[in-house]
């Protein structure tokens, strides 16, 4: 049985405790054995996060010691997934740069706030996160982030929607589902899902259950050896100490 680790905290505005209970439903009935937990000292334990097979971070604007942000980093690295949404994932803890390194990217703005109608377009993909989902548009919170060039970009969203100082630029394309590589982990990103409703329109939550499992299996692999070219057992811890 695969086993994974909610964490949920942080700013009370993206309902964490219900989007973590919506995360919690879809591992369970896919036969994972869950922990939840309310509390950053969840990732106290280095050798208990080791063993896990995915890491779901749901906790917006903290304040994260560094050694806990190591011994995830730490866990990924060796094959453990982390999979997340919306500011629970990519604005968990702005004054860290490991942890936004290992994401792959950065909340920076919602131009119009909530309730702004947009398109989330899915890119022409042979991969099976997004396989059979076709382009939908709802009116939430779109989210302008600063993203890492090393993605997979599975779909995006176009700006300018809303005005503001960005408006003058040229249009852009900004990524909303992606994936990477960290170490021979799986991580998956969406930056859908501001409060539980969002994440319960059935667009996302599919996309959220195919990325939430896509990420654990990536322990499995790792374990079986198919690296990713990766070296197993390389663990970085950090860069805080050389700045």
């Amino acid at each position: 049985m695969k086993k994974s680790l909610i964490v949920w905290g942080g700013w009370d505005g993206h309902d964490p405790e219900q989007v973590a209970d919506i995360f919690a439903g879809i591992l369970r009935q896919d036969g994972f054995e869950v922990e939840v937990s309310n509390t950053l000292e969840a990732f106290d334990d280095a050798e208990k996060l080791l063993g896990l097979d995915l890491i779901v971070p749901v906790w917006t604007m903290g304040e994260i010691d560094q050694v806990r942000v190591d011994n995830v980093s730490a866990a990924v690295q060796n094959g453990t997934g982390l999979a997340g949404c919306h500011g629970g994932m990519c604005d968990s803890f702005r004054t860290n740069v490991d942890w936004q390194f290992m994401t792959g990217g950065q909340w920076v703005a919602h131009p119009g706030n909530d309730g702004v109608k947009y398109t989330v377009e899915i890119k022409g993909s042979s991969s099976s996160l997004v396989e059979g989902i076709e382009d939908f548009s709802l009116a939430t919170e779109q989210y302008y982030l600063h993203v890492d060039p090393a993605v997979e970009v599975l779909a995006t969203t176009r700006f300018p929607v809303a005005e503001g100082p960005h408006a003058l630029n040229k249009a852009v394309d900004m990524p909303v589902i992606w994936t990477k590589r960290w170490g021979v982990g799986r991580v998956y990103y969406n930056s859908l899902g501001h409060q539980a409703d969002i994440v319960e329109i059935p667009q996302v939550k599919e996309l959220m259950r195919r990325g939430l499992l896509w990420a654990a299996e990536g322990k499995e692999n790792a374990l079986r050896g198919e690296k990713d070219g990766a070296a197993l057992g390389h663990v970085y811890t950090g860069m805080a100490d050389n700045q």
